[in-house]
């Protein structure tokens, strides 16, 4: 098991900055997400720590030992990457053993841990398959199992799920938690999706702009964000974000009172407020009715302000469905979040 540290990594591609000044900790056994868009840097910041890049400035550490210089092989780590990487014409279970194929070991200490591995993702009855006769989800599970049994000290996860469909990315998704788990192994992931990010990760760092914008726990993260940025990008959906004003204590969206701030002074805001934490309300700012998106238990009433800002109301299957086209207000039902109009930081 180990520890990773960025200190203060910076990586200049061509004279355009991919990474600024990274400077973040990964504990020993923790799952750590790294979540934003693309070119936000966080494929960069895994590439640096396994080796595949070199850094601009900055230090790469392992359990204290300085790896920045290191080649790839000496790192001890395991990347499992979006396209599988699998060799189409080797078995399962050659695949996995490939790994070893140089590090001399016994033919009866190299089978058990090739066994081992296939048995710890549930591909021992596939080991004699090759990868086309096998779905994308067991593909994934192949390429699991290939960075499992090298027993290394760092996983890294590129985005490993993107290939798959919703209910594999799912299913995808528990096997992974269980398995990192189960191994303890350190184990930085990538996404950009932030479902994965919420129900994976111990914590997540959010990055934008090659920037680290806020690390936490999830639900830390989505109750109290730093910034706009990490606000919109956290939940399904994003908080909304609307062009408001703060008058001496008190959030205004238009000439409608939304909500009250412990800062006494008068700017202009953008006010964020959560989809559950908005309703129908015969009170309130005014907004026109684009789409009620039905999902089942909850329903998504996307609207559009008197400013053409998009706000989304999720209410429950059993309340009233409005038409589009329909003229409404909406008034919140719980906490309203102020940023700073200009830089997006959190007011309060």
């Amino acid at each position: 098991m180990s520890q990773v540290r960025f200190a203060a990594v910076s990586k200049i591609f061509g004279g355009t900055p991919a990474l600024t000044d990274l400077s973040l900790d990964v504990a020993d056994g923790e799952l750590l997400v790294l979540l934003g868009p693309s070119g936000c840097g966080k494929t960069t910041a895994l590439r640096l720590l396994a080796g595949l890049e070199e850094v601009s400035s900055g230090a790469i550490y392992i359990d204290d030992v300085d790896v920045t210089a290191l080649e790839p092989k000496d790192r001890d780590i395991a990347m499992v990457f979006q396209s599988y990487a699998l060799y189409p014409h080797m078995t399962v279970r050659k695949n996995v053993e490939f790994p070893l194929k140089n590090a001399k070991l016994p033919a009866a200490e190299l089978a058990a841990r090739v066994n081992e591995a296939l048995a710890t993702v549930s591909l021992t009855e596939l080991a004699d398959r090759k990868p086309g006769q096998l779905s994308g989800g067991q593909r994934q599970r192949v390429a699991l199992a290939r960075a499992i049994v090298r027993r290394p000290r760092v996983f890294l996860m590129d985005e490993p799920l993107s290939n798959l469909d919703a209910t594999l990315r799912q299913q995808t998704r528990a096997d992974i938690v269980a398995l990192q788990r189960r191994l303890g192994v350190t184990t930085v992931y990538v996404t950009h999706d932030q479902v994965e990010a919420m129900t994976m990760g111990h914590r997540i760092a959010v990055m934008k702009g090659g920037v680290l914008q806020q690390v936490g726990k999830p639900l830390d993260l989505y109750n109290e964000p730093a910034n706009a940025f990490v606000a919109g990008f956290l939940g399904s959906p994003g908080m909304n974000l609307v062009a408001g004003e703060l008058r001496q204590g008190q959030i205004f969206i238009g000439d409608d009172l939304v909500g009250t701030s412990s800062v006494s002074d008068t700017r202009d805001v953008t006010v964020g407020i959560r989809a559950e934490s908005l309703e129908i309300s015969p009170t309130g700012f005014a907004a026109t009715v684009l789409v009620a998106e039905e999902l089942g238990a909850d329903v998504h009433v996307v609207c559009e302000t008197a400013t053409h800002e998009r706000v989304v109301v999720r209410q429950p299957q059993h309340a009233t469905v409005p038409q589009s086209g329909q003229s409404v207000t909406i008034a919140p039902t719980g906490k309203v979040y102020v940023f700073d109009r200009h830089s997006g930081e959190r007011i309060s």
